[in-house]
């Protein structure tokens, strides 16, 4: 196996890279991930994640873990509704989704971020994580990369795979390619203890999923497993929105003034959300170049958002990067290729070709979404389902 005796280095503890981590232990490999977390009780923010039959759960089910992922998915949390600003309802199904249909290729169950990467770590062995591992720089070292870290410490490996997301310290070892703003941004919000704080939204999503739709801005939000909420509002802005607008993003007030000028006719319900929620944070949405290759590193490779980062408007980011580590596994411990450059090469234009197609759905439907139609087509699109 071309990984025999080599020591590799995933940089990063994202879905990605606790699933490539989990693929090569499985196949016998000597493998650490670096985190910059400071432990793994550090808390995941994000709405749940949707995992696809071809990509997310193909991964789970290589890394023999679909029966503790069933253990932990949210049944119900894929229901949708779609209402227009006035938080009038156009479209649900949650009188007629099956809750659990684990094989069809439509079903696409839900799972708490915090939840998934529970199941992942336990599914490691010990010591594989190391906590505290802030990425800094690295550079080339007997036939490898030494690695640096902020808390001091150094690290070598034979091999170093970048998945530590949409702003890799790493990927510019690879690549001088960058990302290119998509044009829309969001602010996310998290509630907590969303029955209490936020029950009017609580009732309103009943344990599923809504989008909002009006006057060419979204609201996005769904509840989590523990009954938090997580929620974007998101719209067409500049580039530097985010820190050219004057707000406090700890102040809640400031924000919901905010809210009801950039979204003055949508209903007064939605104030709840930016009452009640903690830990806004803006997020400018990128995308790397359709086209986007490179020339192939004997030794350096990257999955997820370090290679493809894209817009979250077709939910592949989680599973594209899941499907990297399934893919770059396979490539690595197969025994097809002759060299660690040939695989990783099979790897990355698979990659490259495959990241291309769900980038461009992201960014068109990213555009559907954020147009004076988006409710009509958004229907359209649902009940064409």
């Amino acid at each position: 196996m071309l990984i025999n005796n080599k020591k590799i280095a995933i940089v990063g503890g994202g879905p990605g890279g606790l699933t490539l981590a989990r693929l090569l232990q499985l196949k016998g490999a000597d493998v650490k991930v670096y985190e910059r977390d400071f432990d793994k009780n550090a808390r995941v923010q994000g709405s749940p994640l949707d995992l696809h039959d071809n990509s997310g759960l193909a991964a789970i089910r290589n890394a023999d873990l679909l029966e503790e992922f069933k253990q932990n998915f949210l049944p119900g949390a894929d229901k949708e509704l779609i209402m227009n600003d006035q938080a009038e309802i156009f479209f649900s199904d949650h009188d007629t989704k099956v809750e659990e249909n684990f094989g069809h290729k439509h079903f696409r169950p839900e799972i708490d971020r915090g939840a998934l990467r529970k199941i992942l770590l336990e599914s490691l062995q010990p010591e594989t994580v190391v906590w505290n591992s802030h990425f800094i720089s690295m550079e080339k070292g007997n036939n490898g990369w030494i690695m640096h870290f902020k808390n001091g410490s150094s690290a070598y490996a034979d091999i170093v795979i970048a998945s530590d997301g949409a702003n890799s310290k790493i990927r510019p070892y690879i690549t001088d390619i960058k990302a290119i703003y998509s044009g829309i941004t969001m602010l996310e919000g998290n509630i907590y203890n969303a029955k209490e704080t936020a029950p009017n939204i609580n009732t309103l999503l009943k344990g599923g999923k809504i989008m909002a739709f009006g006057n060419g801005k979204n609201l996005l939000m769904g509840q989590k497993g523990n009954g938090d909420i997580g929620f974007y509002a998101s719209f067409k802005a500049n580039e530097n929105w985010a820190f050219s607008n004057g707000l406090d993003y700890s102040d809640n007030s400031q924000i919901l003034e905010w809210f009801k000028t950039e979204y003055p006719e949508w209903n007064h319900i939605w104030h709840e959300l930016f009452k009640s929620a903690e830990n806004f944070v803006p997020r400018p949405i990128y995308c790397m170049p359709l086209d986007q290759t490179w020339e192939t590193l004997p030794n350096l490779t990257m999955i997820g958002d370090a290679a493809h980062v894209m817009p979250p408007f077709a939910g592949e980011g989680a599973n594209m990067a899941m499907l990297d580590a399934l893919e770059l596994s396979e490539c690595l411990t197969s025994g097809k290729y002759n060299s660690l450059k040939e695989a990783i090469s099979v790897y990355e234009k698979n990659m490259q070709k495959r990241a291309s197609v769900a980038a461009k759905e992201s960014v068109e439907n990213g555009e559907l979404m954020h147009s004076e139609n988006a409710l009509a087509t958004m229907l359209a699109f649902f009940n064409g389902h």
